[in-house]
């Protein structure tokens, strides 16, 4: 008989957003800086260097970034930090993919296989199938309400839009992922395999 604490779940925060790398930018160095809880809200909240319009907004997303990036290390940070765009881009994307084990296997099965079969689009019905699928692993999957599987799904897209593997959210024509060498180096260094083996396929 399996136990409750046994049971596998996914761990996702695929509904707070895509890839929001000009606020990772700025996540990015108030984690460099080492700054301490006081200081994160004085910096989120009473500066409002996030730029949102309620505090509430600023405080969730600046939180959703937080738990991204805390699976990087230092460097990663860095790179964000002071990187051109493309390369924040793919640093955030790397940190999305380490806080969300769902988003890597929906890379690792559907979108990996769309570029060996060489399809021209990934269309949305392929999220709905794939969640469908790892049901069998996390029944709980089963119990999402259809608004959240269908945000999910749009978030997962935007995402796969902004890093450049798909040309546009809305066409969903896929296109081969150029990842830097500055990612692949820092992935292999910290040995963020599993992250950069999805990422090699995506071409």
């Amino acid at each position: 008989m399996t136990s409750v604490s046994s049971t596998f779940r996914y761990n996702s925060d695929l509904i707070g957003g895509g890839l929001m790398v000009r606020e990772s930018r700025l996540v990015a160095d108030l984690l460099l800086q080492g700054v301490n809880e006081a200081s994160w809200q004085h910096a989120i909240i009473d500066e409002n260097r996030l730029q949102k319009n309620r505090p509430a907004t600023a405080r969730r997303m600046a939180q959703a970034i937080r738990k991204r990036l805390e699976r990087l290390e230092l460097p990663f940070w860095q790179a964000l930090r002071d990187g051109d765009d493309q390369l924040a881009t793919q640093i955030s994307f790397c940190a999305a993919l380490a806080r969300n084990l769902l988003l890597v296997e929906f890379l690792e099965t559907v979108v990996a296989d769309a570029f060996v079969t060489q399809a021209e689009t990934l269309p949305a019905y392929q999220w709905d199938e794939f969640l469908a699928e790892r049901a069998f692993r996390d029944p709980s999957i089963a119990q999402w309400s259809s608004s959240s599987k269908r945000k999910m799904g749009q978030v997962a897209y935007r995402m796969l839009a902004e890093v450049g593997v798909l040309a546009s959210s809305r066409s969903r024509r896929l296109q081969p992922l150029i990842l830097r060498p500055e990612v692949a180096s820092l992935l292999e260094s910290h040995r963020h395999v599993r992250i950069h083996d999805a990422l090699k396929r995506l071409r």
